[in-house]
């Protein structure tokens, strides 16, 4: 008997190795180009340049926060690309002061990436000599041209402070001196008057932080030369859009659906 087996079954052998051989190329070329073959891609987008002015930085992340909005968000600077770029060195183009909460992220919210901000987070945008040096930072020491004060509807530290300080009571442990730093917001939405109290107290503390900043001494020689402004808004859960309450400047230009910006209040004398 032959070792390798009758006739048939090496008839049957030798036709599988064959057909086997005639299908090796075509799942070669299906797998992808052959080796040493240039596959084509597309060219990344380059990233925008940083803006260097007051108005370039506003309308950034106005245009950003409409792209939240809408949810056409493009989750610009954001890649291992980015993250190399900015590791010896950052030129941010704007200070963000926000409040603690975590349903209010400004580099979501304004649509930006890995650099692109200061950001700052105090329970009410409460400030302080730390707060506040941290804020001068950006522009005193690099250039950055914008300072944006953000506060939000429903603000759970707003409305503690504002119960303590209506009641008379104390927070808890270091929560008091949250209380004392918002006590003059406090007394301008009682001195307003009107319906919803803590929403009105939440506006003052947005308007009293973002103008006591633009007058501070150290900032105001910059923003009235026009290298800074320091802008004040309020951010709305229901909706995701930022309201100008303060220190507005030129609307920045429609979204990528065409939808201009909100307008918003001339900016105070």
């Amino acid at each position: 008997m032959d070792s390798a087996g009758p006739p048939r079954r090496k008839a049957l052998l030798a036709g599988g190795l064959a057909a086997l051989a005639g299908a090796l190329p075509a799942c070669s070329a299906a797998a992808g180009p052959r080796a040493g073959a240039k596959e084509a891609r597309p060219e990344a987008a380059a990233p925008p340049p940083r803006p260097a002015t007051p108005d370039a930085a506003y309308a950034r992340l106005m245009e950003g926060n409409q792209r939240w909005v809408d949810g056409s968000l493009q989750h610009p600077d954001r890649d291992p690309t980015r993250r190399r770029l900015v590791a010896e060195a950052q030129d941010p183009f704007g200070v963000v002061l926000a409040c603690i909460d975590s349903r209010v992220p400004p580099e979501l919210l304004f649509d930006t990436g890995l650099g692109d901000l200061y950001v700052l987070r105090t329970g009410g945008q409460a400030v302080g000599p730390v707060v506040t040096g941290s804020v001068e930072y950006g522009p005193v020491t690099g250039g950055t041209p914008l300072v944006f004060v953000l506060g939000h509807q429903r603000c759970g530290a707003v409305d503690a402070a504002y119960k303590a300080l209506r009641d008379g009571k104390s927070l808890p442990g270091n929560l008091q001196a949250l209380a004392r730093a918002l006590r003059p917001a406090y007394d301008r939405a009682v001195g307003e008057g009107g319906p919803d109290p803590v929403e009105r107290m939440v506006r003052a503390q947005i308007t009293l932080t973002a103008d006591g900043l633009r007058a501070n001494a150290d900032l105001a020689p910059l923003v009235k030369k026009g290298a800074v402004a320091v802008v004040g808004g309020y951010y709305s859960l229901d909706t995701g859009r930022v309201e100008i309450l303060t220190g507005a400047l030129p609307p920045a230009t429609p979204g990528p659906a065409g939808t201009p910006q909100p307008s918003a209040p001339p900016a105070p004398s």
